[in-house]
């Protein structure tokens, strides 16, 4: 009998709501499928987004500021969207059916993206001269973005449940499982590599020599496909149960605390509410005490009936969840210096395959599509996961005890990275540049320099997100309150969404600062016309300014976990 409890997963279901079985249900097996998913979501919404650029100002006939916008906008957007899946999972509908919902939405909207492409009467006619080009009309923008928003909705459903689902099958109280679990992070970036991996070579290949609407097509019956996949374990996975939206229990502190900021707070925090059960009890913290208002009882918190009273959860709130709502606000220092990194990202997709495209592309009698050059950037993720994993996390479990860098580590490497590889880029396209005021001849012609020279940015600032990905998603999951995961997950996510927005944002202001005397400025409809070097150095000084506010923010938050005085707080930070 004992041993049949023990199976019992604390806090788990199986598919028909009784409580799961360790030997049945979790483990690598379903975890894989869920994996599965995500190569399929990679392959789909970088396949797009890498190339996207070419097609927008090749086939559309768009300026190269506002091809690089419509990117960002588009990935910022996917990105934002995780919020709403994440509350959707949380709230009603859990993690699996939030995946397969969003993923069917994404599927619909890859099919809709091959028929733009497909059918004539959805781009503008051919350029025959630079002199004679017509932009994309209204209703032809309007297909075009109908196809890449219901994407980007279908990306933000998925990707705010689908890391959380595949922790979800590891229990953290059995140490097999625990150990196991940590090794998923990085086997979930390695899988979303991966599915870029053939994205940037496959897929873009496919979209310059064959035709998008075939490549798109492939996108399409790929997800519907890791659909059918993902639902043939419905029976083997583990599944939590929803514990309401985190953002209302949230508010509800807020609100709760606000009401009572003119009372004094208890000299015992003993006497603050908490009913919580013992087990699942989180014991109070010093910091942030404003919030702690929101746990002083008072005689209209209850609310009575004829047979009993019960709680007003906007008057009294519990200590457990006032801590929880602390636990979420200290997440917030290295969210809000990260986003700057996913900006710098940006212009691997953007402006790095602009630049690309201008210049000699050949490896023997093979031309190399300009979006495929983002091959060295996922290479550079791979290698870097490899090398950490088989050497790094070896090593520094001998020396130091513990399996590699903290999150924290890895978060501050990924950004020094990242500004590293924006001063190569800088130094690159002053190269290029130079190259470009020699050249005399057509413009439609290549520029008589290597591409090669642009593999020093896209390794670093792959080698970066190798590090700086795997860290947030640690930190983020592991840092926030159990009930909160989902929403945590969304909340890591947001930085690449504001990242996107803030590059859009940034070449909008350049554009228009730099380009008010008359001239191109600096990000010229012609990158050649441009001072594309200065804005890269401008990013990257910006970005090294943003690593010295993280290093400040990041012994803010080993310092709050340093003075934690219980084994929850240690472990929660």
């Amino acid at each position: 009998m004992e041993g049949k409890v023990s199976l019992i997963v604390d806090g788990a279901v199986d598919y028909k709501g009784n409580p799961a079985d360790r030997s049945k249900t979790g483990g690598w097996v379903p975890a894989a499928l869920i994996l599965g998913i995500e190569i399929c979501e990679r392959l789909s919404t970088m396949g797009i987004a890498v190339n996207l650029v070419t097609y927008l100002g090749g086939t559309m006939h768009l300026s190269s500021s506002t091809s690089a916008n419509v990117v960002t906008d588009f990935m910022g957007t996917s990105f934002l969207l995780c919020l709403l899946g994440g509350f959707l999972a949380d709230s009603f509908l859990g993690r699996f059916r939030t995946i397969v919902i969003f993923s069917s939405i994404q599927t619909l909207g890859t099919a809709v993206l091959a028929l733009s492409t497909k059918l004539p009467q959805l781009r503008p006619p051919q350029c025959h001269s630079p002199e004679n080009c017509k932009e994309a009309n209204g209703f032809q923008m309007g297909i075009l973005y109908l196809a890449l928003y219901l994407i980007a909705v279908g990306t933000g459903g998925l990707k705010s449940s689908v890391s959380g689902f595949g922790t979800d099958q590891f229990d953290e109280k059995n140490e097999e499982e625990k150990t196991q679990m940590a090794y998923f992070f990085n086997r979930f970036f390695f899988f979303i590599s991966l599915g870029t991996l053939m994205a940037v070579t496959v897929l873009v290949y496919i979209q310059d020599e064959v035709g998008r609407s075939w490549a798109y097509g492939i996108c399409s019956v790929s997800m519907f496909t890791a659909i059918i996949v993902i639902l043939y374990g419905t029976k083997r996975y583990r599944y939590k149960k929803s514990v309401g939206s985190p953002i209302v229990q949230i508010f509800q502190v807020i609100v709760a605390s606000i009401k009572k900021r003119k009372m004094d707070l208890p000299y015992d925090s003993g006497l603050l509410y908490d009913n919580t059960p013992e087990g699942s009890r989180i014991h109070h913290t010093d910091q942030f005490c404003c919030l702690d208002k929101a746990a002083i009882v008072a005689e209209s918190d209850f609310e009575k009936n004829a047979s009993s009273s019960s709680r007003n959860p906007w008057k009294l709130c519990t200590v457990t969840r006032v801590e929880e709502v602390k636990m979420m606000v200290r997440l917030l220092p290295v969210w809000a210096t990260t986003i700057l990194f996913w900006t710098t990202y940006a212009q691997m997709i953007t402006f790095s395959v602009e630049q690309a495209a201008t210049m000699r592309r050949s490896v023997g009698g093979f031309q190399i599509p300009a979006g495929s050059l983002t091959v060295f950037f996922v290479a550079a993720i791979l290698l870097t996961c490899a090398f950490y994993d088989c050497l790094i996390i070896p090593l520094w479990k001998k020396w130091k005890g513990t399996p590699g860098f903290t999150a924290l580590q890895r978060i501050g490497i990924g950004l020094a990275l990242s500004a590293l590889g924006m001063a190569a880029a800088s130094v690159g396209e002053v190269k290029r540049l130079s190259v470009v005021g020699k050249h005399t001849t057509s413009t439609t012609e290549p520029l008589p320099i290597s591409v090669f020279i642009l593999i020093p940015q896209f390794f670093l600032v792959g080698s970066g997100e190798a590090f700086i990905y795997t860290g947030q998603l640690d930190f983020f999951i592991t840092r926030s309150p159990k009930g909160m995961k989902t929403m945590s997950t969304g909340l890591f996510l947001t930085t690449l969404s504001l990242g996107f927005f803030m590059s859009s944002f940034l070449v909008s202001v350049i554009k228009k600062v730099t380009g008010n005397n008359g001239g191109d400025g600096w990000l010229a409809d012609n990158i050649n016309d441009g001072r594309l070097d200065c804005f890269y150095g401008l990013v990257a000084v910006m970005s090294g300014i943003n690593f010295a506010i993280y290093l400040v923010c990041a012994a803010w938050c080993k310092d709050v976990k340093g003075k934690s005085s219980t084994p929850i707080e240690m472990e929660k930070c």
